[in-house]
């Protein structure tokens, strides 16, 4: 990784942590549309385990946990993944749930094969460049098993946020502390590669409000 890379990568790792701390819960108790949509489909294609990438705080592992799936919750937060087994254990519900603090740049420390259906809410889209989510799809297909299910969301460059604040090269924009990386189509069709595209959903979340799309793809049998 270089330098710059490594300097943005490691400000907002201290960013989200003191972000966890300072507001516990920062994004409610219920859960994300999209993870509501992903449950629902995860069910219809018998996805029995699941893999939540950015995990957070833990509202959408909580309500898959809830929906009775089995779910390894992954971040790069020891903060908020402590939050989230918090909310578990008082929801009794941390029998179905496994964290694993990780950072999303390294490979997934989970056998090939080991997961129905993958969800990263956003998590693509941080600090993040184009080389390091390709090879985060490619884990992700790893450790799905054939004909498993990945969901994922980023912000698109449509959003009000791109071009605005601070540009970190890549199309990366950091706006209040927060740096994301915006997605075209052209991105959403080259991660694609060697899955099988079955939907792009565009969507509205939060006040301001951010503009993203909801993607699934179909590791191929």
């Amino acid at each position: 990784m270089a330098s710059r890379d490594r300097e943005l990568a490691d400000a907002q790792f201290e960013h989200w942590q003191s972000t966890y701390a300072a507001h516990p819960g920062m994004y409610g108790d219920q859960p994300s549309a999209p993870a509501v949509h992903a449950a629902r489909l995860f069910r219809t294609v018998g996805v029995a385990d699941v893999l939540e990438l950015g995990a957070g705080h833990g509202r959408d592992t909580l309500h898959f946990a809830r929906e009775g799936f089995s779910v390894v919750a992954t971040d790069f937060s020891s903060v908020g993944l402590d939050q989230l087994r918090h909310r578990a254990r008082e929801q009794n519900i941390s029998g179905r749930i496994t964290t694993i603090v990780h950072d999303a740049r390294d490979p997934l420390p989970l056998p090939d094969g080991s997961a129905d259906g993958a969800f990263a809410h956003m998590l693509l889209c941080m600090a993040l460049s184009t080389k390091e989510i390709r090879a985060l799809v490619a884990e992700v297909r790893r450790v799905l098993r054939p004909g498993g299910t990945f969901v994922y969301t980023v912000r698109h460059t449509g959003d009000a946020h791109y071009g605005a604040g601070t540009a970190r090269g890549d199309s990366i924009y950091e706006h209040g502390g927060f740096a994301v990386h915006f997605f075209d189509r052209a991105m959403i069709d080259d991660l694609a590669d060697g899955w099988t595209l079955t939907d792009i959903d565009a969507f509205e979340e939060g006040d301001l409000p951010r503009r993203l799309w909801r993607v699934t793809l179909i590791r191929p049998t």
